[in-house]
């Protein structure tokens, strides 16, 4: 479970993120019976899958009895986009594919060309702005805390989407700024994927080379950068003005909710 970790503990203003209430991770795909009884014992009783129906596919969700699994699909409007691409990579569970040399020579040469001289991080800055904005992100970020506040209960819950960085970041990003975590904290926890995803993304990054593909040019969209996290803020501030106008005016969010979300996942004192 590469990328596991929880959001407990988090200092917001007045308080921190009370625990084993939420929790974020990259991919469910390779998980074995040990691993969903360690998810189970955490407390985890929903998982929330911000994929696209192709990721899921590929390598679809392994769930423990008693875990119940919820799809909001952010990226459904842009499904070729680079965030919804990377199962394709070699991701944990993903289905394994036989290559020809002729079809490695091509990805050598899409590799250069879409990925090279910075253009990657530059792809996922503006990734990042459809993860705030676009319909598709607008309609699941709205289901995801709709579940958060529900009225009627909450189960501990898991979100993630195929390396949980991109989409599950700005999931983790919105939240702990609503609850009243300062930046500095919102970021240091973005950039704790850095660390997470190592194991995750090195036999990836060793694939490449054996294949002839230049691995920097796979790392800089494997993880994660300041400019990214930023260019989601700033698409939130000119769309929507504050993290209180993305929630209310962009997810049609109501007081009552918001106050809710403040009350169940903010420990006082």
């Amino acid at each position: 479970m590469p990328n596991l970790r929880t959001l407990g503990g988090l200092p917001v203003a007045g308080g921190s993120v009370a625990d084993g209430m939420l929790f974020r991770s990259a991919t469910l795909g390779a998980v074995s019976e040990h691993d969903g009884a360690a998810l189970v014992d955490l407390g985890i009783r929903r998982v929330v899958d911000f994929r696209t129906a192709g990721e899921r596919r590929s390598a679809p969700d392994r769930l423990p009895a008693g875990v119940t699994g919820v799809d909001l699909d952010v990226l459904g409007d842009h499904a070729r986009d680079l965030s919804a691409s990377l199962a394709h990579l070699g991701m944990p569970g993903a289905e394994g594919r036989d290559i020809t040399e002729e079809q490695l020579v091509a990805i050598r040469q899409q590799m250069t060309e879409l990925l090279g001289d910075g253009r990657g991080v530059q792809i996922l800055q503006d990734s990042n702005r459809l993860i705030v904005s676009s319909d598709s992100a607008i309609a699941a970020f709205r289901g995801f805390y709709e579940g958060l506040t529900a009225p009627d209960g909450y189960d501990p819950t898991l979100f993630h989407c195929t390396t949980g960085k991109d989409r599950t970041g700005w999931a983790a990003a919105s939240f702990l700024l609503l609850v009243g975590a300062d930046e500095e904290t919102v970021m240091a926890d973005y950039l704790q994927t850095n660390v997470d995803i190592l194991p995750m993304i090195e036999p990836m990054l060793e694939r490449a080379e054996r294949n002839g593909v230049d691995s920097s040019l796979i790392r800089p969209v494997l993880t994660v950068h300041e400019s990214m996290l930023q260019a989601a803020l700033d698409e939130m501030r000119e769309r929507f003005g504050s993290i209180e106008g993305y929630f209310t005016t962009g997810l049609g969010l109501s007081d009552a909710q918001l106050a809710r979300l403040h009350d169940r996942f903010v420990t006082t004192g």
